[in-house]
């Protein structure tokens, strides 16, 4: 009987139960970031003209997310909050009462629990540069 043993060195190891591949990292672990991806891009939501510019018909005024800002003469309110001038002139920002009307759903939850509080909030208001003419004098100081 001729037996043909070819035991090699690298035979031995390959077949060696104490022989096993080590795989190392190819990259570093990760540390943490400053900037984290799941936060999205800055909205920059607020103010975008100050008060007294002036301004020309469609200038955005102002973004928001709730009605922080409410549109006061010659100014109009998009549907996703944004204050637009709807006329040429100058802004003015005024603090005024509200008096919201409670009836709506939005304006119940935004509120809740100040129904008898007086509320101010920022009115945004463009005066045209060309006036109409069509004032009335009701009385003089």
């Amino acid at each position: 009987m001729n037996f043909n043993l070819s035991i090699t060195a690298g035979n031995l190891l390959r077949n060696s139960p104490f022989f096993a591949t080590i795989r190392h990292a190819s990259k570093k672990t990760g540390g943490s970031t400053r900037n984290p991806s799941d936060h999205g891009r800055p909205k920059h939501r607020g103010w975008k003209v100050q008060d007294g510019h002036y301004v020309s018909a469609g200038t955005i005024l102002a973004t928001q997310r709730t009605p922080r800002f409410h549109p006061g003469l010659n100014v109009g309110f998009g549907k996703n909050g944004t204050i637009f001038a709807l006329e040429h002139g100058k802004v003015y920002v005024t603090c005024e009462k509200l008096d919201p009307n409670w009836d709506h759903t939005w304006v119940q939850r935004i509120y809740a629990g100040r129904e008898n509080q007086t509320i101010f909030k920022k009115f945004f208001n463009v005066v045209p540069v060309e006036q109409h003419k069509r004032f009335k004098l009701i009385e003089e100081v």
